[in-house]
């Protein structure tokens, strides 16, 4: 059978099929689960710094609430466990419960924020760290320069502090993702995940307010994610992880024809559960047996766009093509 253990953050994974950052990460039966059923690596869902600043306001808050209250007694009431303790708990206890790497997922918004609570995942024993560039440039005199120096103090002022690999998921509005992408390899990131889907808002026209949802991925997303692989693999000094619309296996092997070292998947395991990961394990296996390839390395990166016998395919000329091949439907303005 094909071998499918694969090396990514200098650590050693069983498979290249990564749980990526979700709500199942939250549940420890999930977690074990998600292990026994083919998951490689397993990231944990986003630690947001807003929300622990959040806590600390609320606390504040209610400790003078309690204060003022003459049924206080003067005693406030004992320090309330936060989403930060509750975290590193986790973390904690996943390094107990499983053996795949455990990659902690971080989203901060200061600068303290960010390498205060790195140092915190750290020391609980995070295997590597994920860093969310997450951020809605909405000020109209910030320039995009700004926006990506910003990126890379946070990844250069963690590299200082911290020996732990960094992997770092990036949004796909970059103007020049790949050369970004080199800038994190020389501010000291060790992989690029991409691409970050950030939810959208939608209107609702019957309160005419905003509303707030999450659209889950579809499989079509996987090939914005499958062409900047391809185009980045053997040109930028960073491994390369995908996620975003991956669910089955033909998208898995097709980013890692591109180059990727990895495959993160949510939507499906939201949708279908752990038993999904165990359906497109087997199929890659079965796929490479299939066409002879002993492991991963053999195929990887075979379809990039260094490697590929068309690479102009990943460039403009594939959009020009697309649009003069495309035929409608005979009589649709009769």
């Amino acid at each position: 059978m094909a071998e499918l253990r694969t090396r990514y953050l200098g650590l050693n994974l069983p498979t290249p099929l990564v749980a990526g950052a979700s709500p199942l990460a939250r549940d420890p039966h999930c977690a074990t689960a998600l292990e026994a059923a083919g998951a490689g690596a397993l990231v944990m869902e986003s630690l947001f710094e807003e929300e622990l600043l959040e806590e600390v306001r609320q606390a504040d808050t209610d400790l003078h609430q309690e204060v003022g209250r003459p049924e206080a007694n003067g005693a406030p009431s004992a320090a309330r466990r936060g989403h930060l303790e509750d975290y590193l708990d986790r973390l904690r206890d996943y390094k107990q419960r499983l053996r795949i790497p455990v990659i902690a997922s971080l989203n901060g918004v200061s600068a303290s924020g960010w390498l205060d609570n790195a140092r915190l995942l750290a020391k609980a024993g995070a295997d590597a760290l994920e860093l969310n560039l997450y951020r809605i440039p909405a000020d109209p005199c910030e320039r995009a320069e700004q926006v990506e120096a910003g990126y890379l103090e946070v990844v250069r002022a963690l590299r200082r502090d911290l020996t732990l690999p960094l992997a770092v998921k990036i949004g796909s509005h970059l103007t020049a993702p790949l050369h970004f992408a080199r800038r994190l390899a020389q501010a000291g990131a060790d992989a690029v995940v991409i691409f970050n889907r950030f939810y959208q808002p939608d209107i609702d026209l019957g309160r005419r307010a905003i509303n707030l949802r999450i659209q889950l991925s579809q499989p079509q997303e996987s090939l914005l994610r499958i062409r900047w692989a391809a185009l980045m693999s053997g040109r930028v000094d960073l491994e390369i992880g995908v996620t975003g619309g991956f669910h089955g296996h033909a998208e898995t092997i097709k980013a890692l024809l591109a180059g990727a070292q990895v495959v993160q998947f949510a939507t499906v395991l939201l949708e279908r559960g752990p038993e999904a990961l165990t359906e497109i394990r087997d199929g890659l296996a079965g796929w490479m047996d299939e066409h002879e390839y002993p492991d991963l390395t053999a195929f990887r990166g075979v379809m990039s766009y260094l490697r590929a016998a068309d690479p102009g395919g990943y460039e403009r000329a594939n959009y020009r093509e697309a649009l003069h091949r495309f035929q409608f439907p005979s009589g649709l303005c009769v």
